[in-house]
């Protein structure tokens, strides 16, 4: 049972009991509630704190929970209508609205309910995580001289290093940005290389979170379309043409959502249509640290075969971690980097230097290449599971493409399917699944849905989901 899923069960419990108390009543110790409910002190920390914010109680350090006073009445509700002509008043401007969509994100970021098997997560189970070594790393580097002060703007300079590195030997510690995480690193360049109103190219289908950065930013997505070998250069160079865009992004390694990997003759191609067009190329490396045992050697990022400064190269440490530990590098040639080191400060000024330093500490100790090499094998046992189960049990959905690298599935659906039924149909039947529309920034040739094995226990889970996902698919398609 995931931790969430106790804490919400023992929340439960707890509003029962409260109730018995009067006002002001003192409820049992920390420790009581940990020997009479059996879980963790960290479970009834949790707990509590989730009845006070719903009021129910009070804490008080050193004198334990209490229940809160009965709620006075409401102050009325004011009128905030006005705000609906404020935030739309780009609209009347001629330039593109500044709503912001999340759905597509949230998607695979909001927690199902309690018993939910999760296909729809976008990070590693917790049985993968390296919380030890995260946990020692972190403790190692909190106790650091200095490791509380202020960092470089640029990020502790042994850490760009590293970052620097993993390029392929062609990039310096001084073309490396820390920022924190990749959504961050995106939402930078973008916001540096395209002005608002701006077409950018994306690939088709994409990372649903980046089209909703560039939509807040005012930018218009145009699809260009992948197959199993990534992004069709022929079509990138027509809509390079048609638009004028001076800005692609792509995910060239174990691509999101179809987990194409972009050949090697098809690489210097994407870089000499880019490079003629006067264009950067965004290149999200999001899963290099997530390839499969059996994936063989990785072709070097994009930015190890580009002396010119096309490439903006964006590296996290985030999918191969946990997700809370959001560490990632932004790297560029030339001017541009100036303008990105600028938005980065102003948005952000800086990383927190203890997660800087633990993020060193961990990557430094041979538990790091331990956790690689773990995950390397559990990804793909799971990916085997989770393949060998869709083409026993659900043939009717169809995988074109099984990947070596990453963490999920991309799948079609039979002509005619209703993509947005099947979700449904699924979660009532006991598994998160991601619809395939929000990787669309047009219309989708077909439905599609996404699966995730990674954030799964193992092959049992898998199993389970999978029947789950048949019983969903015999209501809906028959």
């Amino acid at each position: 049972m995931h931790e969430r899923s106790s804490v919400g069960d023992l929340a439960k419990l707890l509003r029962d009991e409260v109730k018995r108390y009067s006002p002001g009543g003192k409820l049992p110790s920390s420790r009581a509630l940990v020997d009479r409910y059996r879980v963790s002190p960290v479970t009834v920390s949790r707990a509590l704190a989730q009845l006070s914010a719903e009021g129910l109680v009070v804490t008080r350090p050193g004198a334990g929970a209490f229940r809160a006073e009965p709620h006075t009445a409401p102050r009325p509700a004011g009128d905030t209508s006005w705000q609906q002509l404020a935030l739309s008043a780009d609209a009347t401007a001629d330039l593109v609205p500044r709503a912001v969509d999340a759905s597509g994100v949230l998607a695979s970021l909001a927690a199902p309910p309690a018993g939910v098997i999760e296909f729809n997560t976008g990070y590693l189970h917790p049985s993968l995580q390296p919380e030890r070594a995260l946990a020692a790393a972190l403790a190692r580097a909190g106790r650091r001289p200095g490791a509380w002060a202020r960092p470089p703007l640029d990020g502790i300079p042994e850490l760009r290093e590293w970052f620097a590195r993993g390029c392929g030997g062609a990039i310096t510690a001084s073309e490396v940005l820390i920022t924190a995480g990749g959504q961050s690193a995106l939402t930078t360049a973008l916001r540096a290389l395209a002005p608002p109103g701006a077409p950018v190219l994306v690939e088709s289908p994409t990372y649903p979170g980046m089209l909703a950065i560039a939509r807040a930013a005012g930018l218009r997505p145009v699809p260009v379309p992948v197959d199993t070998d990534g992004v069709r250069p022929e079509l990138l160079a027509a809509a390079f043409e048609a638009t004028g865009a001076r800005v692609f992004v792509c995910q060239p390694l174990f691509q999101n959502p179809t987990g194409a990997v972009l050949p090697s003759h098809r690489r210097g191609e994407v870089l000499r249509i880019a490079r003629a067009a006067g264009a950067f190329i965004v290149e999200d490396d999001f899963v290099r640290r997530l390839a499969h045992e059996d994936a063989g050697p990785l072709p070097a990022p994009l930015t190890a075969e580009d002396p010119d400064g096309v490439v903006v190269h964006v590296c996290s440490l985030t999918k191969a971690t946990s997700p809370s530990f959001r560490v990632c590098a932004l790297v560029a040639r030339g001017p541009v980097l100036e303008r990105l080191r600028a938005i980065q400060i102003v948005d952000n000024f800086f990383v927190p230097r203890p997660l800087q330093e633990a993020a060193l500490e961990l990557v430094g100790s041979p538990a790091w290449n331990r956790h690689l090499r773990a995950v390397a094998t559990q990804l793909k046992d799971r990916r085997d599971a989770m393949t060998s189960a869709l083409l026993r049990d659900v043939p009717e959905l169809a995988l074109s493409h099984v990947p070596s690298g990453g963490y999920h599935l991309w799948l079609r659906l039979p002509d005619g399917a209703e993509e947005a039924a099947l979700v449904g149909a699924a979660l009532r039947a006991g598994v998160a699944i991601t619809p395939g529309r929000p990787y669309f920034c047009a219309e989708p040739p077909a439905g599609y849905v996404r699966l995730s094995f990674a954030g799964l226990a193992g092959d049992a889970e898998i199993a389970e989901g999978v029947r789950r996902l048949r019983r969903a698919c015999d209501e809906v398609l028959g």
